[in-house]
This record gives structure tokens, sequence and C-alpha cells, in this order.
């Protein structure tokens, strides 16, 4: 078994396995926290998966993109919890 069928058969069906569970967490997320943890962790799993087409497709180019998208959710995850902080300030 080389690196591309290990990728093909197991990393790619758990990865999409954890975005429908992910997926169903964000769905039924009981507070807006939980929702906003499932979409940060939903990006990050997104960006195992340019992570892995980068690999088996050979264009590194692809990682930029998922490095660009990594800045963006952490940039989102700082602004939500301040968007908390203030709010909880206020109630």
């Amino acid at each position: 078994m080389n690196l591309h069928d290990y990728l093909y058969y197991i990393i790619l069906p758990i990865l999409a396995l954890s975005v429908v569970l992910v997926f169903v967490r964000f769905l039924k997320g009981p507070t807006l926290s939980d929702r906003v943890v499932a979409l940060d962790l939903l990006i990050t799993i997104g960006i195992g998966i340019i992570a892995v087409y980068s690999i088996i497709s050979n264009q590194p180019t692809f990682l930029d993109i998922a490095m660009i998208l990594a800045l963006i959710a952490f940039l989102g995850t700082v602004a939500f919890s301040y968007y908390l902080e203030k709010r909880e300030q206020n109630d």
C-alpha cells in the first residue's frame, strides 16, 4: 500500500465522516458557541481535505489556499470570542 492508496482509502473517508458528524453538531448545537466551534472545526477539516488533495494532485499551490483559509478561520474565531465577551459585559 503506497501513500496515494492510504490517502484515498483511509484518510479521505475519515475526513468525510468527520465532516458529516461535525455538520450534525453544527445543526443541532444548543448554543451559539457550539455552532461556532463546529464551524471552526468544519473549516479545519476542509483545510485537511485541501492538504490531502494537494498531496494527491502534486500541486503545492493548494497549500497556500489552505494557509489563507486557516488565517481567516482564526480571525473569525477571535472576532466571535470578542463578540461574546462584549455581549457578556453588556448583560
